[in-house]
This record gives C-alpha cells, sequence and structure tokens, in this order.
C-alpha cells in the first residue's frame, strides 16, 4: 500500500535506535525524506548510513540534544519546513516518588513535556501553511495505565498527552494531525537494559524475565519495533487526515480496559 507520503520530510527525534528508528525506517521505506536526530553521533551516523543503503533515502543527521534550547534550534535549522514531526525522548529514572527531588521533576517535564511542546510550537504553523502536518509523539502506555515506579515518566507525559489533544483540535482544519503512540514493552536496547537491572536484583537471566514478561501479555510476546514503526507510518499517511487528537495503545493486549 502505496501511503502517499513519498517525497515529504519528516524530522525524527530519537531516531539513531528503538523505537525512533523503527519509525524513521518504516517511513523511509514509503520514500520520505529523513532528518534525524540523536545525542550520540557515531550510532546516529551508523544508523543513517544503514538506512541510505536499505531504502535508497535522503537522510540528514543532526547530533543534538533536543531537551536543550540550542538542541532544538540546531535541529529545526536542519530542517524548517517539515511535513512529519516525530517527537520521542528517554525515558527518565524509575523509583520511588518519595526519592526524586525537584531537580529531577524538573529535568522529566523538561524532557518528556516542555521539549516536545517546543518543538510542536516551532513547527505547526509552517504545517498548516503548507496545508500538510503529521505528528506523532511517542510516549508510553502508563500514560494508559499508570505503574508503580513510573511516576517521572506518567506526570510530564500525560501534561504532553493533554497538550497534544488541545493542539490537535485547533489545526485539524489544516490538514494537520496530532497523535500519541503509546508503547508497551517492546524488543529495544532499553528495554533489555532495564529489564537486565531487574533480572539481577532478581537473581535470573534477562532471558527468564522476558518469558514471564511475555506471559503477562495476552500476545504471548513482546513488541516488534518494526510493528511500531508501521503503525507510526500510517498515522503519518495521507489515508490519516482524519485521525487526530488521539493515544493508540500498542501493547499486545495488556491494558485491560475497553477504552
Amino acid at each position: 500500500m502505496d501511503l502517499g507520503i513519498r517525497g515529504k520530510t519528516a524530522l525524527v527525534c530519537g531516531a539513531s535506535q528503538g523505537l525512533g528508528r523503527a519509525c524513521a525506517d518504516a517511513l523511509a521505506a514509503e520514500g520520505v525524506n529523513l532528518v534525524l536526530l540523536a545525542r550520540t553521533p557515531s550510532t546516529l551516523e551508523k544508523a543513517a548510513d544503514d538506512i541510505r543503503e536499505r531504502y535508497g533515502a535522503s537522510v540528514v543527521t543532526v547530533s543534538c540534544d533536543i531537551t536543550t534550547v540550542q538542541g532544538r534550534r540546531d535541529a529545526v535549522a536542519a530542517c524548517d519546513k517539515p511535513d512529519i514531526l516525530i517527537t520521542n525522548s528517554g525515558g527518565p529514572p524509575t523509583g520511588d516518588f518519595r526519592g526524586f527531588s525537584l531537580d529531577d521533576w524538573r529535568k522529566a517535564v523538561n524532557d518528556s513535556m516542555l521539549a516536545p511542546l517546543e518543538l510542536i510550537r516551532m513547527t505547526v504553523d509552517g504545517m498548516m501553511t503548507r496545508g500538510f502536518g503529521r505528528i506523532i509523539n511517542i510516549t508510553s502506555w502508563a500514560v494508559k495505565a499508570p505503574l508503580d515506579g513510573y511516576s517521572l515518566s506518567t506526570g510530564p507525559r500525560l501534561g504532553l498527552t493533554g497538550f497534544s489533544g488541545n493542539v490537535a483540535r485547533s489545526v485539524a482544519a489544516g490538514n494537520v494531525t496530532v497523535n500519541n503512540l503509546l508503547p508497551g514493552v517492546f524488543d529495544t536496547e532499553r528495554t533489555k537494559s532495564l529489564l537486565g537491572a531487574q533480572a539481577r536484583q532478581l537473581g535470573i537471566t534477562v532471558k527468564e524475565l522476558v518469558k514471564r514478561q511475555g506471559q503477562t501479555i495476552p500476545a504471548n510476546r513482546l513488541g516488534n519495533p518494526a510493528e511500531f514503526g508501521a503503525a507510526c507510518a500510517f498515522l503519518c499517511s495521507a489515508y490519516a487526515g482524519y485521525i487526530t487528537g488521539q493515544n493508540l495503545l500498542m501493547d499486545g493486549g495488556r491494558y485491560p480496559g475497553i477504552f
């Protein structure tokens, strides 16, 4: 299926690995030109080279930290007319909220709420003027089903969710959509890192913990990042213009509610 976005340009945050990279792959496969952002130059360039080789895509890289003012300026300077914006930030530390300081909260709010909010502010009017825009925020399934120990993640991302809902309604008439993708447990390096720490605490192998995790998910497995990327690409497509202000939960059926 041709998604109708060949030749569009996407600004993709956290694109060197994990779910950001999966989104970049899926968009490249549709003929989208990419501007990839990440903090580490070596992994970013490796990802860019791989995408160019596999898809023949046009790829520009910007090594920057989008949680800073200068990082966002560098990103938008390299891609001042994006048709697609994928916001994505690394998850903050987990733990008991009693142990977090105000500085911890300020950093979490800046990274997971204010940074994507600012990128949206800097790009959405241009999308409106050009008559096409797709904004996807990668958040977390914890927004839908809060998890013990994830307060630093859930709180700021709920703020971003509310902000996105407001913006989505205000720009919909300009063929600009704003949606959130809520990943559950996917087979990424971050997941392996988190599970590795848990496995050491439990005195078991990561493989055994992955198996246990899978047993808590109706799909009986962790998510494949390519599945996430494909969902992102569809929401960015020419056919998704009537889908906006939504939160798509991708957790293999783990969330027990109906809505």
